[in-house]
C-alpha cells in the first residue's frame, strides 16, 4: 500500500475576481445549477485548492462556490467547480469553454470546465488511487480507518494507475466520468454539508454484501479542518461529500431506456418488470438489516399526510386542472390517517428515494442493478435521510411504467398494469409481502407522486401533462 500524500492548497485571495464576471454568464446555463430564472448577485468562496499549479499550459482548480441570489433563502446554494486554465483551448475542449479571464491573477489565460479534459479529470482518480490529501480535500478508500465495516477491503490492484478518462456528455444532474471502462465517477455538482445517501447506503449495503448496487471502491470529501486559504468560508463542522467510485458496469443498459426500446418492438417487459421488483426488494431487506427502522403509528402518520395534503394544496394552486380531482385526491390521504387511527402500524426503513426506471442499470448477463441514491435532491438532507415505508420506492417504480407507456404513440394498452402487475410479484417473490396487499399505503405514495409531476410538467414540460394527469383521474376515482 502506498503512503498518503499530502498537498497544500495555494490560491490567491483575488480568485473569484477572475472568474466571477465569467461564472454569473456560465454557472446559470448548466443542465445541474439550481436557480434557473433569477440572476446570481455574487459569488463566495467556500473553498479552493489548487490541484495543478497554473502555467500557460495548463492549471487546475478545485472550487467549492456559494452561489448568492436574489429571493433565496439561506446562504444560497453551493456548487462544485473544476476549473482548468490553458493560455487556449484546443478545439476538442471548445463545447467546454467558460471564458477568458481579463482581470486579476488568471488574466491573460482561458477558463473551462476541466471533467471534458482527460489529464485533469485523471488527476481525481490517481489522487483517489494513491489516498491523497490536498488542502480541504480527503480522497479516501473503501477499507480506510473510517470505513470499519464487515466487507471493508484494501489493495491498491483496487485503482490501476493510467486509466484513460472521458466524461458523460448526456445531460445529467450531476457530472460523471468514465475511467477505461472500468470505474464510473459522479461528481455532485450542488453540494450540501453533512451525510449524503449516495455514499452512505452504497457503502451499507456493500457491507451488508448486497449485489445490486455497485460498491464505492472511493470518494471524494472535504476535511474542512485541512483548508489553507484564509478567504474561504468552510466551517469545523461543515464536511462535503463531492463524489463516489463505483465499478463501471460495462455494456449495461439503463432501464428507461431499455424499456422505451422494447416498447418500440412490441416486445413484453414484464419478465424484466419481474427481475427488477426482485432486485429492489433485495436492497429493501439488506437496507433494513443494515440500518435501523422504525415503526409508524398514529402519531407518526398524520404530520406525513399532512405534509402530503399541503403538496396536494400548493399543486392545486399551481395548476388549476387539478382542482376537478382535489377532494378524491385528498381521500387517497385521509384514508391513510384512518388506518393509522385505527391502530394500523407501518415500518418505515431507509429506501432509494428517488426510485425510478431511469435510476436502474441492467448488466448483459440480466442483473439488475439500483444506482444514484442521492434521493430527491430538491429536498433537505436530513429529510432525505429520514426513514420511509418502502411503498414510497415501489410507487415511483410504478409511475416509471406508466410514464413508458405513455412515450409511444399510439400507446400500447395495457403494457403499463402488465409491467407493474409483475414488479409488484417479483418484490412479493423476494420479500415475502406484495405490495398490493397494503393498497392503501400505496395508494397514497402513488397520488402524492403523480401529484409532483403534475406541477413539474406543467412548469418544464407541459406535453408531458397528460401522463401524470391521467394518473390523477384513475387516483382520485372511489373505491
Amino acid at each position: 500500500m502506498s503512503e498518503a500524500i499530502t498537498r497544500s492548497a495555494t490560491t490567491g485571495p483575488d480568485l473569484l475576481t477572475s472568474l466571477d464576471p465569467l461564472l454569473r454568464e456560465w454557472l446559470p446555463r448548466q443542465r445541474w445549477f439550481a436557480g434557473k430564472g433569477r440572476p446570481v448577485t455574487d459569488f463566495s468562496l467556500v473553498a479552493a485548492t489548487e490541484l495543478l499549479p497554473v502555467t500557460t499550459q495548463l492549471g487546475l482548480y478545485h472550487l467549492l462556490v456559494r452561489a448568492h441570489q436574489p429571493a433565496l433563502q439561506g446562504l444560497g446554494d453551493c456548487y462544485q467547480l473544476l476549473i482548468g486554465t490553458r493560455e487556449a483551448l484546443p478545439p476538442r475542449l471548445a463545447p467546454a469553454l467558460i471564458g477568458h479571464v481579463d482581470r486579476g491573477p488568471l488574466t491573460g489565460l482561458t477558463v473551462y470546465d476541466a471533467l471534458y479534459d482527460a489529464r485533469p479529470a485523471e488527476v481525481l482518480l490517481e489522487a483517489m488511487r494513491t489516498r491523497a490529501r490536498i488542502g480541504a480535500l480527503r480522497f479516501d478508500r473503501h477499507g480506510d480507518a473510517d470505513d470499519k465495516g464487515e466487507g471493508g477491503h484494501d489493495g491498491e490492484s483496487e485503482i490501476p494507475a493510467g486509466l484513460v478518462a472521458r466524461v458523460v456528455t448526456a445531460e445529467q444532474s450531476n457530472s460523471s466520468i468514465i475511467y477505461g471502462d472500468t470505474f464510473i465517477l459522479k461528481l455532485l455538482r450542488r453540494v450540501v454539508p453533512g451525510v449524503n445517501p449516495d455514499l452512505e447506503l452504497p457503502l451499507a449495503l456493500a457491507r451488508e454484501g448486497c449485489p445490486r448496487v455497485p460498491a464505492p471502491v472511493a470518494w471524494i470529501h472535504t476535511d474542512a479542518t485541512g483548508t489553507t486559504d484564509p478567504d474561504a468560508e468552510l466551517n469545523p463542522e461543515d464536511s462535503y461529500v463531492l463524489g463516489v467510485l463505483q465499478p463501471f458496469v460495462r455494456g449495461a443498459a439503463d432501464g428507461w431506456e431499455l424499456a422505451l426500446r422494447e416498447l418500440a418492438k412490441g416486445e413484453d417487459f414484464s419478465a424484466e418488470a419481474r427481475a427488477l421488483g426482485r432486485a429492489t426488494a433485495e436492497v429493501h431487506m439488506a437496507l433494513a438489516r443494515a440500518l435501523p427502522t422504525v415503526t409508524l403509528g398514529h402519531a407518526q402518520l398524520r404530520p406525513l399526510v399532512d405534509g402530503m395534503i399541503d403538496r396536494l394544496d400548493a399543486a392545486v394552486q399551481a395548476v388549476p386542472a387539478l382542482h376537478p380531482y382535489a377532494s378524491g385526491l385528498r381521500s387517497a390521504y385521509e384514508a391513510l390517517a384512518d388506518l393509522a387511527a385505527e391502530g394500523q402500524t407501518w415500518t418505515a426503513q431507509r429506501i432509494h428515494g428517488d426510485l425510478h426506471l431511469g435510476q436502474c442499470l441492467r448488466s448483459p448477463s440480466g442483473e439488475w442493478s439500483l444506482i444514484d441514491f442521492e434521493g430527491e435532491p430538491s429536498k433537505p438532507l436530513a429529510e432525505r435521510r429520514l426513514p420511509q415505508p418502502p411503498a414510497r420506492d415501489i410507487a415511483g417504480m410504478l409511475r416509471s411504467f406508466d410514464y413508458a407507456a405513455h412515450s409511444l404513440h399510439p400507446r400500447p394498452p395495457g403494457w403499463a398494469a402488465l409491467c407493474r402487475a409483475a414488479y409488484c410479484a417479483g418484490y412479493a417473490e423476494t420479500a415475502g409481502q406484495d405490495p398490493r396487499t397494503d393498497p392503501v399505503l400505496l395508494r397514497a405514495y402513488e397520488t402524492d407522486k403523480a401529484v409532483y409531476e403534475v406541477v413539474y410538467e406543467a412548469r418544464h414540460r407541459p406535453d408531458w401533462l397528460p401522463v401524470p394527469m391521467s394518473a390523477v383521474q384513475r387516483l382520485a376515482a372511489p373505491g
